[in-house]
């Protein structure tokens, strides 16, 4: 018996197609087919030919906003740049810095998509097309500086707004919103702080517990900054001291027990952060230190001893060797 084989057959657009030949004369019969786009005829040529009616698409026209509309539109787009610009201020330390800046450029970001689409009074048209390239620049002069935190050259909220106020990149939009007269545009929420290099006197106590003991801890600290040395006994701050570039001190009556050491360095301390602003680093002394008293003899006779120690801040050949602590890790 001879197998039958079947022939593809060319399928005309939008006709109906009930059968195929084989080449053994046996018919095949199959279902009806159609195909093609609705709509759309055949010319003689095989090629689709254009709809009969209908026009081209167009873009819908684009409406002048009226004042009023434009001012609402402005109130939008600037209201989460203030909100984000009012929390970065009050970021003291590297903790969440980066988190801070972030969200403060992804604010920018959203107010130069929002207002680009606008077609604001035509009064204004200049003004605000200015206005939005500002906002564009500011929000480059944020990445910038994502870029100083994460090198530790600014440390603080503070210190950004700072350092973005003496480059002009916030007076920049702020002069751009000013030209927008007689509509709400300023994104600057707070005035930024001037730079100051704030310092304590040498030896001062930020945090203390009682110091009961006769053991003491001397810090030699000849580094070109400023130190800032937290002792931490179990989960506990003991005791936070400031010491001075090139300058030593020695804490008296260190309580007995097992302690780890941490110092920061840097330029302007800033007290309610407790943070340095700028140029800020941190390190862990490498070993635990203990203090421990003794007491030996007889009941009419007893002698005392204790554990002092110094700490060099600095690098010192042969001495132990700090480590570098992340910011989030260090006790504040």
């Amino acid at each position: 018996m001879t197998t039958p084989r079947i022939l593809a057959c060319a399928v005309a657009t939008l006709v109906a197609l009930t059968a195929c030949t084989a080449s053994s004369d046996e018919k095949v019969v199959g279902p009806a087919t159609a195909g093609g786009v609705a709509g759309v005829g055949q010319g003689s040529g095989g090629r689709a030919s254009s709809p009969s009616t209908g026009s081209p698409a167009t873009s819908p026209a684009v409406v002048t906003l009226t004042p009023e509309e434009y001012r609402t539109e402005l109130e939008k787009a600037r209201g989460p740049v203030r909100a984000a610009v009012k929390k970065l201020a009050a970021t003291g330390g590297l903790k969440t810095l980066d988190k801070r800046l972030k969200q403060t450029s992804t604010a920018v970001d959203g107010a130069v998509t929002r207002l680009a689409e606008l077609a604001p009074p035509a009064e204004v048209k200049v003004q605000h097309d200015d206005y939005v390239e500002a906002l564009r620049a500011l929000s480059v002069a944020f990445g910038g500086v994502r870029q100083d935190a994460e090198a530790q050259r600014l440390c603080t909220g503070p210190a950004v707004l700072t350092g973005m106020d003496r480059a002009g990149e916030l007076s920049n939009v702020e002069k751009a919103a000013d030209a927008l007269s007689g509509y709400p545009a300023s994104v600057i929420s707070v005035k930024a702080p001037k730079q100051r290099t704030r310092r304590l006197s040498n030896g001062r106590f930020i945090a203390s517990e009682g110091r009961p003991s006769r053991a003491y801890l001397e810090l030699r600290n000849r580094n070109s900054k400023d130190a800032v040395v937290v002792l931490v006994r179990g989960k506990r701050k003991a005791i936070t001291v400031y010491v001075r570039r090139k300058s030593n001190f020695k804490i008296q009556g260190v309580r007995d027990g097992n302690y780890k050491i941490y110092y920061t360095f840097g330029d302007d301390w800033d007290a309610k952060a407790r943070s340095f602003t700028r140029l800020c680093r941190f390190e862990k002394f490498g070993k635990s230190v203990r203090f421990r008293t003794v007491r030996t003899g007889t009941q009419t006779r007893w002698t005392t001893r204790w554990t002092n120690w110094k700490i060099t801040l600095h690098t010192v050949r042969g001495n132990v060797r700090p480590k570098q602590v992340k910011p989030g890790d260090f006790p504040t």
